[in-house]
């Protein structure tokens, strides 16, 4: 058992709460203790509630002494703040949605509070989810638990550090081309992107639609599996909401379970550009599958080389069709111009917007305007479905497949600012698992100089057990 509270897994925290060794309480001001004694320095947060999580955790004993407990009850969590929160600031890291405050709660916000679990507060992104390294918030930069010098990666840098930093047991994030796992593998946690539709959306601020998905970062596999099994399943308010029932419970696993796991390694993930160390950490973890029986083979995913430029084709596209809705009208920033509509509007996106939000608009809008629609987005999707379908073959004969997550560790605060095509190869190794929609797990595989690398497990589409089953054994043989 961890020497401090805020060290504890889901699981170790729950038996506690329920042989009443602890309360609620007692957990959540623990974290309240550390976020206060530590969060001005690694700005993990946003917008920080302590006065709710209390009266949250105040409930969450009152349902503990009476027997009304679920799987979350009396837990402390952060959410990523692009997710919507009935009365709470949810800013997307922009001052566009500065002083935003939600009538409603998303639907994985609802699902987390049904099942108990107790809110610190809203974790600091790259604005609207566009980045790599939690550089680009409206805000402030957040920093790497590890190195407050070095970027905690993005878009979920903040949920992912402050599960790094024990600010919360668990957070949840978005991931529209890593964003979850590439911050995990950074930051040295666990982060899971489901299939596309097994988690609704509704209440996600949008991002890139056909992209988009949330999921956990935790500090163990079992958490993320206990979070999945919350926050899955279909939801009505999401069209693109799946009907899948499965359970990830994995308490019961406790010796690793992949003899026989037929394991694919894809040649194009090992490329020029890996730092050698994240190259080794990972070729190291497939011998350690090897050991425990699986059987690997190299395979090869030839149209993985486009992914990157479909993806930023594709993701641009569709956030200039979602970012339209910023007016200064309905809600949001108003410059507060006179003048035509046009005049207004015009000042409102200049000031609201920022950098990388702006020039992903324009390469989206011309991607899509008149002429050169065909040329690039049409031409981007017909890619995508190439791409798909690569993966669908493969895993007609392969488990899961297993690569690098990041190609580097964690980076000097401003080493890539200046280049966006250099921050956009951070996201090259997570980026085709959503071209794809399929489930994609980061869990810790070693370490370069003291700083974390992730190794990334990927399965076919709603094969969400396998993918836990084959990561928790790969955590149990390496602990």
């Amino acid at each position: 058992m961890p020497s401090s509270l805020t060290e504890l897994s889901i699981n170790q925290a729950s038996q506690l709460l329920l042989s009443k060794k602890i309360s609620s309480v007692e957990l959540t001001q623990a974290y309240i203790n550390k976020i206060e004694s530590i969060d001005s320095d690694l700005r993990a947060l946003i917008t920080f509630v302590p006065d709710i999580a209390l009266s949250q955790a105040r409930l969450a004993d009152k349902q503990l002494s009476e027997g009304l407990n679920k799987s979350l009850t009396g837990i402390p969590m952060v959410i990523k703040d692009n997710i919507c929160t009935k009365g709470i600031k949810t800013t997307c890291a922009s001052k566009m949605l500065q002083d935003f405050i939600p009538p409603y709660n998303a639907t994985v916000v609802d699902s987390l509070y049904n099942s108990g679990a107790v809110l610190l507060g809203k974790a600091n992104l790259d604005e609207f989810a566009m980045g790599s390294s939690t550089e680009n918030s409206s805000f402030y930069p957040t920093s790497n638990p590890k190195d407050y010098s070095r970027v905690p990666g993005g878009s979920s840098g903040g949920a992912a550090a402050a599960v790094a930093a024990n600010e919360c047991i668990f957070s949840i994030g978005s991931d529209t081309g890593g964003s979850i796992r590439q911050p995990a593998s950074l930051c040295g946690t666990v982060g899971l992107k489901p299939t596309y539709g097994l988690v609704s959306r509704y209440g996600l601020v949008a991002f890139a639609s056909s992209l988009d998905q949330i999921g956990p970062l935790t500090k163990s596999v079992d958490d993320a599996a206990s979070i999945l099994s919350v926050i899955s399943g279909h939801d009505q308010k999401d069209s693109t909401s799946l009907y899948h029932e499965a359970s990830y419970d994995l308490q019961s696993m406790k010796e690793p379970a992949i003899k026989g796991l037929r394991v694919g390694v894809p040649k194009e993930y090992f490329v020029s550009g890996i730092e050698p160390e994240v190259s080794a950490s990972v070729q190291s973890a497939i011998t350690l599958f090897e050991k425990l029986g699986a059987e690997v083979e190299e395979v090869s995913l030839p149209h993985t080389k486009y992914a990157l430029s479909v993806y930023y084709i594709i993701a641009p596209s569709e956030a200039s069709a979602n970012l339209a809705r910023y007016d200064g009208v309905k809600y949001g920033y108003s410059s507060g111009t006179t003048g035509t509509m046009w005049d207004a509007l015009e000042s409102t996106r200049g000031e609201g917007f920022g950098e990388e939000v702006k020039r992903r608009i324009m390469i989206g809008t011309y991607a899509l305007s008149s002429g050169y629609y065909d040329a690039y987005y049409l031409k981007a999707q017909k890619v995508r479905t190439l791409i798909s379908q690569e993966f669908n073959d493969v895993f007609k004969s392969y488990d899961v497949l297993i690569t690098p997550t990041s190609p580097t560790v964690a980076f000097k605060r401003g080493a890539k600012t200046t280049n966006p095509v250099e921050m956009y190869l951070s996201d090259v190794l997570t980026i085709p698992a959503n071209i794809a929609g399929i489930p994609a797990i980061s869990i810790p595989c070693g370490f370069e100089n003291g700083l974390p690398i992730g190794l990334q497990l990927m399965a076919a589409p709603l094969k969400e057990s396998v993918l836990l089953k084959a990561a928790k054994s790969y955590e149990l043989a390496s602990s």
